[in-house]
């Protein structure tokens, strides 16, 4: 009995020494995956803001697009309008007249 009593704590002293020296293993490899993750981060990163011009290039492109386009489409209905409501005033203008 006074062997188990000697032993077992002495047992439960070596796991917690292995357990806390694991985890501080552990701890350490994290911190150092964690420093690629941020180094990998950090140059997507760079590499993205490289590309902002472009992008804010091909925004104003495609804004001035849409402003010529609406433009365009704009001044072919004021002329189908235009016809459309001539012809109108013409069968009224038939029609008052018989």
């Amino acid at each position: 009995m006074e062997f188990w009593l000697n032993f077992l704590p002495l047992m439960v002293y070596i796991l917690l020494i292995i357990l806390l020296v694991v985890g501080i293993i552990l701890g350490i490899k994290t911190i150092i995956t964690m420093n690629k993750v941020e180094k990998v981060v950090d140059n997507v990163n760079e590499k993205v803001e490289s590309l902002n011009s472009i992008f804010n290039i091909i925004d104003f492109t495609t804004d001035k697009i849409a402003n010529i386009t609406d433009k365009i489409v704009e001044f072919a209905s004021n002329i189908f309008h235009k016809i459309w409501h001539r012809k109108k005033i013409e069968k009224e203008a038939e029609n008052g007249e018989r």
